[in-house]
């Protein structure tokens, strides 16, 4: 390895250019307020969580491997004695039910609770970008900034080393160094913001004055300019459009790093994943190469010859157990049952084969309900304006009408209105000009991705649902039956609402949901938080529902299974997209492709 006078010199140089240039919080009181307030989150959150495990890959790697790994949260065991493995150059999906530990599992590795070598940087998104006088390019640039500075402190303090020409971390560190080149921080972080959906207007807000996922995309934005050799993403699609979803799908898919991703989408895992990890119900970490597809393939294969296996030793064990039975007391017969007993003995105590149990399916069920004639709900020449001028209303001349037979997606942009025309149709906004008529027996509920916060977090699942729907029944074992249709299931139904999952929480929201019977059910992106089977379950569920459905949401997936009509939001329009959700994809991407 040759350090070079000049390349050290360069090095100082630009250090300290970037202490000179690095933009301060115009707040200094602000600034320590919310990072105090973070650090005393932190603390709490580690509080619930303990890991152990010993870290056996080389101290000097970049693959990350430790041994007899387990977790615990709020004292419940969410793996056990398992081998964590992440190859560096390697994208992995992080599947498992909801409420198994996965968010948990993604915040120990990104606190290093069990510490990994300090050439292995890590960065979980969890929080969204505190609230500054920055904007969004000067808030990315700062943390930029920071990162520089600390590489290059722990390159200094590695070459004082007697061993500093020997070492290979420095090389790692050089190169962190060479990609952070301050003359391109500002328009790298710019492609960055304009590909997750901020317009150039939006770009020169101070991150105070953004909304909680507006932020939330600043922080992705952070985490994908300084590149951590372990980034950890916990569903990082649920604020973004389907625009940005398919900018960041065709960006992480060439994340060059460790990669750990937690997704509902099959799409998103199908295009950035290269491995897969499964947290099983066993609560082990079972790894699986190739992507969400070829996850599914491979397990089931395996499955079926598990069962094979499994059948053939069954059969085996019934064969020498009645050769045993009708040994009697002959003495040559007895014999030979001992010797057939031994190798019984042998297979037990080398490990029986297991049978394979398959996931207990949840029917999610909305409650049907009386049809109602048409028109059910209509807009006639709508326009909205949030602050009442018509010459800057949102939407012109809308009309519309959904009825109980309605599937209907709302694709578009943020911003461009989807949500304000959900509240429309919920009486949460009056029009500015022009009527929406509402048949007078319909019942409107709406489920968006904030529902969950409105629920009773001391409270459990069973107390909840039967306090509020006291009038239904007040039979503990009648909760039970009904919201075990749900998933939510054991020791999650008697344990504070504040210790589930978010995905337990959401599916507790729509069991809520379906007691109120609904004539007309509005999703504003449903999927976050729930997997992949409580998906489909869900979809199942829209399918047979003899009500109407309007939907917002980022899974292309989902909108393929239930939409009958794509009304696109755009330019003050509403109008009718011709073709399905697969073309209209493809359409974003080709646009992103020329923007690019």
């Amino acid at each position: 390895m040759s350090l070079s006078a000049s390349k050290q010199k360069r090095l100082a140089a630009k250090a300290a250019k970037n202490n000179k240039d690095s933009p301060k919080p115009t707040s200094k009181a602000a600034a320590e307020t919310t990072a105090l307030s973070q650090q005393l989150e932190q603390i709490a959150l580690h509080a619930t969580r303990t890991a152990t495990g010993i870290l056996t890959s080389a101290p000097q790697a970049r693959d990350v491997k430790i041994e007899s790994y387990s977790l615990s949260y709020y004292g419940r065991t969410l793996i056990q004695n398992a081998t964590i493995e992440l190859n560096f150059g390697r994208r992995y999906g992080l599947l498992g039910s909801n409420g198994s530990g996965k968010s948990t599992f993604l915040m120990s590795l990104g606190h290093q609770d069990i510490k990994l070598p300090e050439q292995i940087d890590t960065y979980i998104l969890n929080e969204e970008a505190e609230p500054t006088d920055l904007n969004p390019i000067e808030y990315v640039i700062r943390h930029a900034r920071d990162e520089l500075d600390r590489l290059e402190k722990e390159v200094e303090h590695l070459l004082s080393q007697a061993d500093a020409g020997d070492n290979p971390v420095i090389d790692t560190l050089y190169e962190k160094i060479e990609f952070l080149d301050p003359s391109t921080f500002e328009v790298r972080a710019a492609e960055l913001l304009h590909g997750l959906g901020f317009s150039n207007k939006m770009i020169l807000k101070p991150t105070k004055d953004l909304s909680g996922g507006w932020r939330m995309r600043v922080a992705l934005a952070k985490a994908l300019f300084i590149r951590p050799t372990l980034l950890l993403l916990d569903e990082p699609t649920n604020h973004l459009d389907l625009e940005a979803c398919v900018w960041l799908e065709e960006y992480l898919s060439k994340y060059d790093r460790i990669l750990v991703l937690v997704s509902h989408s099959q799409d998103f895992l199908n295009t950035v994943c290269t491995n897969t990890i499964h947290l099983n119900h066993k609560q082990q970490l079972t790894y699986y190469g190739g992507n969400y597809d070829t996850y599914v393939r491979t397990r089931s294969e395996l499955e079926t010859n598990q069962m094979k296996a499994y059948d053939k030793q069954q059969e085996e064990i019934a064969h020498i157990k009645k050769f045993i039975a009708s040994a009697g007391t002959y003495a040559n017969l007895v014999k030979q049952a001992k010797s057939k007993q031994k190798i019984i003995d042998k297979m037990e105590a080398a490990g029986l084969i297991e049978k394979v149990v398959p996931p207990m399916k949840y029917k999610f069920r909305f409650t049907d309900v009386e049809k109602l004639p048409p028109p059910v709900l209509s807009f006639d020449e709508v326009a909205f304006a949030y602050d009442g001028k018509i010459q800057n209303a949102l939407y012109k001349g809308v009309n519309l009408a959904v009825d109980m037979d309605s599937r209907i997606a709302l694709l578009g942009p943020n911003g461009t209105g989807k949500s304000t025309l959900l509240k429309l149709m919920t009486k949460e906004l009056e029009a500015t000009a022009g009527r929406v008529d509402r048949h007078n027996q319909l019942k409107v509920r709406k489920y968006n991705q904030h529902s969950a916060d409105q629920l009773d977090m001391e409270l459990s699942p069973i107390e909840y649902i039967r306090n509020k729907f006291r009038h239904i029944s007040s039979d503990n074992e009648h909760w039970r039956q009904y919201i075990g249709k749900f998933g939510l299931t054991g020791s999650h139904q008697t344990a504070k609402i504040l210790t589930l999952s978010h995905g337990l929480r959401s599916r507790l929201v729509f069991c809520e949901l379906a007691l109120e019977r609904p004539h007309i059910i509005l999703l504003d992106e449903p999927t976050n938080h729930l997997d992949i089977e409580s998906i489909d379950s869900l979809a199942e569920a829209i399918n047979a529902f003899q009500g109407g459905i309007v939907l917002v949401s980022h899974d292309f997936r989902l909108i393929g299974q239930v939409a009958k009509e794509l009304w696109l939001c755009s330019g003050g329009e509403i109008q009718t997209f011709e073709g399905d959700i697969k073309e209209y994809k493809e359409k974003l991407r080709k646009t992103m492709l020329k923007k690019k």
